[in-house]
């Protein structure tokens, strides 16, 4: 209790403080190119779902085309694929290093998000596609990563989605943010589940 109420946030808070320098630069690279392939935004910014059911912000490099439509697979996760024409080419790389989370580093200082947690749902989910039991997900801050990010990434259907961030919400502690932490940075270093086919 202590560390999901009080240390958990004192590390957010901390890390996002010391990564703001790594952001910046990262901006200043990144930013004219998203801007240069098609004139769009470089951020796309998108109301979720926080702790307790607030609606927030949240912000993203985006890596999409301007307007693409949003594509669903059939149990309701995002659909993405290596050849999806809605994403532009600096997106391809940014989804791929997943750089395009990194904005949400000023969603953790905001206090909206946390790094590891479960990953923010579309306002209304909770409404339309969370089973019975499943806000209880809510009573934390969401993540920019989380379990089933770290063990799936892409690859999770919409149940191991909600069963991952369950599990993580009932059992909040150092040693599994740590886990999920180091399983997080293997699976993107070795690009693994980036697509679910």
């Amino acid at each position: 209790m202590l560390y999901r109420k009080y240390i958990k946030r004192w590390f957010d808070l901390f890390f996002a403080i010391m990564l703001l320098p790594f952001f910046c630069i990262l901006f200043i690279v990144v930013a004219p190119l998203i801007y240069l392939e098609d004139r769009g935004p470089i951020f796309y910014n998108a109301p979720r779902l926080g702790r307790n059911g607030k609606t927030f912000m949240m912000y993203k490099f985006r890596s999409m085309k301007v307007n693409a439509p949003d594509l669903r697979n059939e149990d309701g996760t995002t659909f993405n694929s290596e050849n999806d024409p809605r994403v532009t080419r600096i997106g391809r790389l940014l989804r791929k290093t997943s750089l395009d989370e990194i904005p949400q580093l000023l969603n953790v200082l905001r206090d909206e998000m946390s790094f590891i947690g479960p990953r923010p749902d579309l306002p209304g989910s909770e409404k339309t596609t969370y089973r019975p039991g499943d806000i209880k997900k809510l009573i934390v801050n969401p993540g920019i990563t989380g379990y089933s990010q770290a063990y799936y990434r892409n690859a999770s259907t919409l149940d191991q989605r909600f069963d991952g961030d369950l599990y993580y919400a009932k059992h909040v502690s150092l040693l599994l943010d740590l886990k999920i932490l180091f399983k997080t940075v293997e699976i993107v270093l070795k690009h693994t589940n980036v697509y679910r086919n």
